[in-house]
């Protein structure tokens, strides 16, 4: 079965072709990243635009790169939410046209499913059971994977994500958009243990994040401070660090708690190199192998989402008739693996 994958949930186009016999056929993406910059943050009219224009252009492309034709194309996954509602019907429609022209199958298809999942286009696929912690701009939670479609929510930010947290961080230290990887950059220059920053939610039981403590602390720290090259290489240090302890001690607990055997982290803020390597040393010392998509698969991307989509159309799934996007879709509530919505 061939499958074309389509992700417009946020600010970046992706479009995918899987082969449930070869693995991925082809896959392209074109981030809005210099379109936003100039406002700071992702404007949802915006983005929704640059998809209608770059959505047609990115598949065509897609399927010169596979050699094949839309004729080759078994069934249509397109990303339903969460995100931006605008942005999600604009790949709802076209996925929905596609698969209704071609009188082929469609799904609607989970964006945090598809980070889930996006492990297992690997050559060295992780096996289930296993605990993904999902880390990005809008979303941080943990997850237990006991098979693919079965899914219990361990722990999830009360407030601000983890990505959201390091991105308004940025900002407030001026470091401009996307916030996130220049604030990592920056800090490799600073002194990390310069500033004392609080570890927020590690004193108390259980698996649930918050971050808009931490974000506060560093804005009253940043403003009262010399406001210098080296205090603010010094606080994104810092609050880097912070940040990272936080997600390892809640990894650590899941990983108690659960007895999984690994741990997978996926999103955008899965790309930052100081997590992974303080994640990586956690799992040798307590005995869990940890595992990553490749860099280009922490970001959104339409290979997660048509890989996502294969898997339930295999199993029979389809979505029905009718253009439905969701800017709120609890991960609990997805169905299991076969269900038809």
């Amino acid at each position: 079965m061939i499958v074309l994958g389509i992700e417009t949930s946020c600010d970046e186009t992706g479009v995918a072709l899987y082969d449930s016999e070869v693995g991925l056929r082809a896959h392209a993406l074109f981030s809005q990243v210099e379109i936003h910059a100039e406002y700071g943050g992702v404007v949802p009219e915006i983005a929704s635009r640059d998809h209608v224009r770059k959505l047609l252009p990115l598949i065509n492309q897609c399927l010169e790169n596979a050699d094949l034709t839309r004729a080759d194309i078994d069934a249509v996954a397109y990303t339903a939410g969460p995100g931006l509602i605008g942005a999600l019907l604009v790949g709802t429609a076209t996925g929905r046209s596609i698969a209704m022209a071609l009188d082929r199958p469609a799904l609607a298809v989970h964006h945090m499913e598809g980070h889930l999942l996006a492990p297992m286009l690997e050559a060295d696929p992780p096996e289930v059971p296993f605990v993904a912690l999902l880390v990005s701009g809008g979303h941080s939670m943990l997850v237990e994977v006991r098979a693919i479609g079965e899914y219990r929510i361990l722990g999830e930010t009360l407030d601000d994500a983890a990505g959201e947290a390091f991105d308004k961080t940025a900002k407030l230290l001026g470091l401009g958009y996307p916030g996130g990887p220049a604030l990592a950059k920056l800090a490799k220059q600073g002194d990390e243990k310069r500033f004392s920053f609080p570890r927020p939610m590690t004193n108390k039981p259980g698996l649930d994040f918050s971050f808009s403590g931490l974000k506060t602390h560093t804005r009253n720290l940043w403003l009262n401070s010399e406001q210098d090259e080296t205090t603010q290489a010094d606080i994104a240090a810092g609050f880097q660090l912070a940040v990272v302890d936080t997600l390892v001690i809640k990894c650590r607990r899941a990983m108690q708690h659960t007895r999984a055997p690994q741990l997978i982290i996926a999103g955008g803020v899965g790309a930052n190199l100081a997590l992974r390597e303080a994640l990586q040393q956690a799992g040798k010392k307590h005995g869990w192998k940890v595992s990553y998509p490749r860099l280009e698969f922490c970001t959104d991307n339409g290979a997660m989402i048509a890989f996502a989509g294969c898997q339930r159309l295999m199993a029979g799934e389809h979505t029905g008739p009718g253009l439905q996007a969701f800017a709120r879709w609890p991960l609990d509530q997805l169905p299991p693996l076969g269900a038809t919505a």
